[in-house]
């Protein structure tokens, strides 16, 4: 059994109903519309409510962050990478845009890149399973319940999975101070994947060369390079501004003015 805690995050686990609940204990300090709200929904979904002193629920949720709602819960099945190898029903005909992570270890950056796809419309994410946050009660926290509503894989071998959706005619762009483009003059409304690297490391060499194409983001100031989940929130949203413009009709601006070509050294 998992625990998740927050309004948030035991709301969307709810509402998306992917999750096997046990049952859900929230706070007897805590009386607002908020809570009866997400009481009244657990109540509708047939899961049953207790309610406990608020530290309780600390104990059980090992943070005083929970906001009142602790719930218990089956753990959520991941994916394998073949099944991110055909779009998301609801998503069927557009373009496919894909984020994989590159050994991300704070469950905080995590949660919020989670976030970010979710809002800018990823069709999957590919996480590995070694030297990575796991998908703990923190990150999905810090997801705000995004996870909730994600495809997500997690791979043993992640050069191995990025080779295997380039067979899958799915473009491999990595994220790196080293790239040679600029994000926003680049073409991200066909089928991709955005790889970003681990924190203060960037991408792995071996998963560098698998890439097509290296992107860089602009820094007109004293650092480098931004932190992994700022980074990929930049990305992910210029790839989503692109195709909204591109549904639209209207021209997505210098990144769209050619489709993107294999470079010689990069990838296969």
């Amino acid at each position: 059994m998992e625990v998740l805690y927050g309004v948030h995050p035991v709301e969307e686990a709810l509402r998306a109903g992917r999750r096997r609940f046990d049952h859900v204990l929230v706070a007897r300090e805590r009386q607002d519309e908020r809570l009866e709200r997400l009481v009244a929904l657990c109540r509708e979904s047939g899961v049953r409510v207790r309610q406990e002193m608020r530290e309780q629920l600390t104990q059980l949720a090992g943070t005083v962050a929970h906001q009142g709602v602790v719930a218990m819960v089956h753990p959520q099945e991941l994916l394998a990478i073949e099944d991110l190898f055909t779009p998301h029903p609801a998503k069927a005909g557009a373009a496919r845009l894909v984020l994989a992570l590159d050994g991300v270890e704070d469950p905080q950056n995590l949660g919020a890149l989670l976030r970010v796809a979710d809002g800018a419309g990823v069709d999957g994410v590919v996480l590995t399973e070694r030297r990575a946050a796991p998908l703990s009660p923190v990150a999905v926290k810090a997801s705000a319940g995004a996870i909730e509503h994600l495809r997500i894989a997690r791979v043993v071998n992640l050069v191995r999975a990025l080779e295997e959706l380039k067979q899958q005619n799915l473009w491999i762009v990595g994220l790196d101070e080293r790239g040679t483009e600029d994000y926003d003059q680049f073409d991200l409304t066909g089928n991709c994947v955005v790889v970003l690297g681990r924190e203060g490391a960037g991408l792995h060499d071996l998963v560098r060369r698998t890439c097509d194409h290296l992107l860089r983001i602009p820094m007109a100031g004293g650092v480098s390079s931004l932190n992994v989940s700022a980074a990929g929130a930049v990305v992910l949203y210029e790839a989503f501004r692109q195709r909204r413009n591109a549904a639209q009709g209207a021209r997505p601006g210098q990144a769209a003015a050619s489709k993107p070509r294999k470079q010689k050294g990069l990838g296969s």
